[in-house]
C-alpha cells in the first residue's frame, strides 16, 4: 500500500512539473505543444512496436479518439500561453476552475445528474480568479488564456471519460497522442500564420528537456497513475489530485521565486482556491463514506 501511495504522489508531482517545463522551455506555446506531442507519440509508438501491440482499432475509432487528443493539444497551447504571459501560479490557479466547467458541461454532455454543490464550491475558485483579474492588471492576459485552457481541459476530460466506456486506457492514451499529434500537425500551419513563432526548432538543451517532458510528465505520469490504481481506489486517486495546484505553486516558488510576484489580490485568490478545493474534497469524502455505509 505504501508503494502504491508513492506512485500516486509521484504522478501528482510529475503533473505539478508540467507548468515548470512550460515556463522553462522558451519555445512559443503552440510550437512547444507540437514538440511535446511529437516526442510523446514517438515514444509510445516505439514502446508499442517493441511489444508488437498496435491494437485492432478501426479508422473510425481512431478518428474519435484523435478528436480528444486534439482537445488536449489545444488545452496545452492555452495553458502554456497562460504561463508564458504571466507565471506558473496564475496558470495553475485558473486550472482550479475546471470543477466549475465540469459541473455544468458533464451533466449536459454525459447525461448525468446535475450536482449543485459542485457548482457552488467551484464558484469560490471563480471569485478568486476574478479578484486577481479586477485588481492586478499584470496577469489579465494570462488569466484569459488560463480560463480558455481550463474550459478545453474540462471538455477533454469529459471526452476521455466517454471513450473510457468503450476502449482500454492504454488504447486511449496511444491513440490520443498519435491521433492528436497528426490532427494538430494539420492545423499547425494555420496556427503559425495567426500566431507567428520566433523559431520552430528547439535548441539542444530544449530538445533534452522536451524528451524528459514527454517521457516523465506525460508517459511517466500516466504509468505511475495506473500503478497506483492497481491498489488504490479511483476515488482516492481523484481526491488526491486536488493537491496538484499546491504542488505546482510550491515548485514555482522554489524554482522561479514566484512568491515575489504575489500581490494581496493573488494571495486572496489562493485562499479561495484552497477553500474551494478543500470543500470539494470533504464533499467527495463524505459522499464516498455515505455510499460505503449504505452499501
Amino acid at each position: 500500500m505504501i508503494r502504491a501511495f508513492l506512485f500516486l504522489h509521484g504522478s501528482i508531482l510529475l503533473a505539478g512539473f508540467t507548468g515548470i517545463f512550460g515556463k522553462l522551455i522558451e519555445l512559443s506555446s503552440g510550437v512547444m505543444t507540437w514538440w511535446r506531442m511529437f516526442f510523446t507519440a514517438l515514444l509510445l509508438f516505439l514502446f508499442r512496436g517493441i511489444r508488437r501491440d498496435f491494437g485492432k482499432e478501426t479508422w473510425k475509432d481512431r478518428l474519435k479518439i484523435a478528436g480528444a487528443g486534439l482537445l488536449l493539444a489545444l488545452h496545452w497551447i492555452f495553458f502554456f500561453g497562460s504561463i508564458k504571459t504571466s507565471n506558473v501560479s496564475v496558470g495553475v490557479a485558473c486550472f482550479a476552475m475546471i470543477g466549475f466547467f465540469s459541473a455544468i458541461l458533464e451533466p449536459l454532455l454525459l447525461k448525468r445528474k446535475f450536482q449543485w454543490l459542485e457548482l457552488v464550491f467551484s464558484l469560490l475558485a471563480i471569485l478568486g480568479v476574478l479578484l486577481v483579474f479586477s485588481l492586478d492588471i499584470r496577469f489579465r492576459t494570462g488569466i484569459l488564456l488560463g480560463v480558455v485552457s481550463t474550459l478545453l481541459a474540462s471538455l477533454y476530460t469529459i471526452a476521455s471519460r466517454y471513450l473510457g466506456r468503450f476502449y482500454s486506457s492504454g488504447t486511449i492514451l496511444y491513440e490520443e497522442m498519435c491521433g492528436g499529434f497528426l490532427a494538430y500537425t494539420l492545423l499547425l500551419p494555420v496556427w503559425l500564420m495567426l500566431f507567428p513563432a520566433s523559431r520552430f526548432l528547439p535548441t539542444l538543451p530544449e530538445t533534452g528537456e522536451l524528451i524528459v517532458f514527454a517521457a516523465a510528465c506525460t508517459i511517466g505520469l500516466y504509468y505511475f497513475q495506473i500503478r497506483a490504481l492497481n491498489t488504490i481506489s479511483a476515488f482516492t486517486v481523484n481526491l488526491s489530485y486536488n493537491l496538484e495546484p499546491v504542488y505546482s505553486i510550491f515548485l514555482a516558488i522554489l524554482i522561479f521565486r514566484e512568491h515575489r510576484d504575489f500581490s494581496p489580490a493573488f494571495c486572496g485568490c489562493l485562499i479561495l482556491l484552497v477553500v474551494s478545493v478543500s470543500l470539494q474534497s470533504v464533499r467527495q469524502f463524505l459522499e464516498r463514506r455515505k455510499g460505503t455505509v449504505t452499501s
